[in-house]
């Protein structure tokens, strides 16, 4: 069915920015007709009317990019967007889609707080309290933000902080953390396996805002015999939507 509240010239200018958008580099008239699928020659002249107005730049060679002007709106947006309201929404589709309870995390210094929350309905469930803390190393999102930090900067938590044993599986030695860490940036995302608290398993993803800087963390928590590996890329799509929605269309977490 078409939207009737579609305007066309409108949506294709959009596509066009979101095309561009995935790209580090300048992009080819080519490729965004291409990736478009819109005639060369539509493409050029929408093309042509968004660089007038400073919504896309191109360069000396013909390749566009996003214009300045879309950084100067988005400065705009970006100081009235609240994490926990953009979080609200997709926290709730998660935890409806996988049953297990979703949590938004924030860094304060050499912790992580709960700032929101969905519930699952189930009768066993992991609930975490909105303003509870726990040591960065113990948490999936915890090792994510270290590994952001760098070694240096691990090294310096581990030894400002001792490393607290909260169970038996705590990582309490410093070249395991700086491993893990390093892995689960790699992979995108992180486990805590029984480590912050015996029979409760977790699966952590960063969230990023407009300026690429962490803004928080996207958890499920679950009693570990649930939790699933195939719910990561489950749990990963949904941080990169909030990402989006803050503002940030880099890497893929």
């Amino acid at each position: 069915m078409v939207d009737k509240s579609s305007i066309q010239v409108i949506d294709r200018m959009a596509l066009l920015l979101n095309i561009m958008a995935r790209y580090d580099e300048a992009v080819s008239l080519k490729i965004l007709s291409a990736e478009s699928e819109l005639h060369p020659s539509t493409t050029f002249r929408i093309l042509s009317s968004l660089t007038h107005h400073q919504f896309v730049e191109r360069d000396e060679s013909g390749y566009y990019r996003l214009g300045i002007k879309l950084f100067h709106l988005g400065s705009h947006v970006s100081e009235h967007v609240d994490l926990r309201q953009q979080a609200k929404p997709i926290m709730r589709m998660l935890r409806d889609q996988l049953g297990e309870s979703i949590n938004l995390t924030i860094r304060e210094k050499d912790e992580i707080v709960y700032v929101e929350r969905a519930i699952s309905g189930q009768m066993m469930r992991v609930e975490q309290v909105i303003g509870s803390r726990a040591p960065l190393h113990v948490t999936a999102i915890g090792k994510l933000m270290l590994a952001e930090l760098g070694e240096e900067k691990c090294r310096q938590y581990a030894q400002r902080t001792g490393l607290p044993e909260y169970t038996i599986n705590t990582i309490t030695d410093i070249d395991m953390l700086i491993s893990k860490t390093k892995q689960a940036l790699r992979n995108g995302f992180a486990y805590d396996d029984e480590e912050a608290e015996l029979g409760v398993g977790c699966i952590g993803v960063l969230i990023y805002n407009n300026t690429g800087d962490v803004a928080g963390g996207l958890s499920l928590s679950a009693p570990i015999e649930r939790r699933k590996e195939e719910w990561v890329p489950i749990v990963i799509d949904a941080a990169k939507r909030l990402s989006e929605s803050m503002g940030y269309f880099g890497h893929n977490q």
